[in-house]
């Protein structure tokens, strides 16, 4: 039987066919979820109908969502109810920080940068979250995507990284007003993976293959992988893990050095 066979899930976050949102999309439809993808501009649409059709055989509904403009987050979930009647997981793949705060030192971090890095990568876990909470009586399971540059200084990296810790936080304290509904949060922190947004990092390339070379697995991680640990977390094999940040980066976080 498929793992999420009757089961609706919205995704938040696919950009293009590199983007780890995309990949833990593909996972979800295959184990035969019923989807809403989000995209935030109109001049999205059609790439994204195309990477659809070409890709999935059960198409996902579509609907424009700035996670930064509640009334459109309000608007997703009303048509979800008009469509589906309830919700039973959430995906959370968004970050952004400006290009400006990711090149230099991050004591230069702008007032401006850090409010758009924060809203935008962590305050957008709440907005999408507490709106679904009634589409959810049964309970229901919510994903993000976390990286161990919350933990640790990663070069260039810098607010993102203060956003990501904020995010694992937000899972935590989530996890505790959401848990007597039934409704679990959990945090995937992916290794390094060769994406258009991660090439756009300063010096991206030389770091994958140097935690390519030095993981225990001796290898970078794909984006399969994450896909698989987000269907697992997604679906009732998971039913008894909440508030936690699980690490999918091939062992790398272990490591000293």
């Amino acid at each position: 039987m498929l793992l999420l066979h009757g089961k609706t899930g919205i995704v938040y976050g696919v950009a293009n066919q590199h983007s780890l949102a995309w990949h833990i999309t593909k996972a979800l439809s295959a184990a035969g979820a019923n989807l809403i993808i989000t995209y935030q501009h109109e001049r999205f649409a059609a790439k994204l109908k195309k990477l659809i059709s070409d890709n999935l055989e059960s198409p996902p509904l579509l609907l424009p969502c700035d996670v930064q403009d509640d009334e459109q987050i309000e608007n997703v979930y009303r048509q979800i109810e008009r469509e589906f009647g309830k919700l039973d997981f959430i995906v959370h793949s968004i970050a952004y920080a400006g290009r400006e705060e990711l090149d230099g030192d991050f004591i230069d971090t702008s007032r401006e940068g850090f409010r758009t890095a924060l809203e935008i990568s962590t305050y957008s876990l709440l907005a999408i979250t507490r709106p679904a909470v009634p589409l959810m009586p049964a309970g229901g399971s919510i994903v993000t995507l976390t990286y161990l540059g919350s933990e640790r200084i990663i070069p260039h990296y810098n607010v993102m990284g203060v956003a990501k810790a904020a995010l694992e936080s937000c899972v935590r304290y989530l996890a505790g007003d959401l848990g007597k509904k039934g409704i679990r949060i959990n945090a995937l922190s992916a290794g390094p993976v060769n994406t258009l947004s991660a090439r756009g990092i300063k010096g991206f390339t030389g770091f994958l293959n140097y935690v390519g070379e030095n993981t225990p697995l001796g290898r970078n991680i794909e984006g399969r992988d994450v896909a698989n640990a987000a269907l697992f977390l997604c679906s009732d094999l998971s039913g008894g893990i909440t508030g936690e940040t699980i690490f999918v980066d091939a062992g790398y976080h272990i490591k000293g050095y």
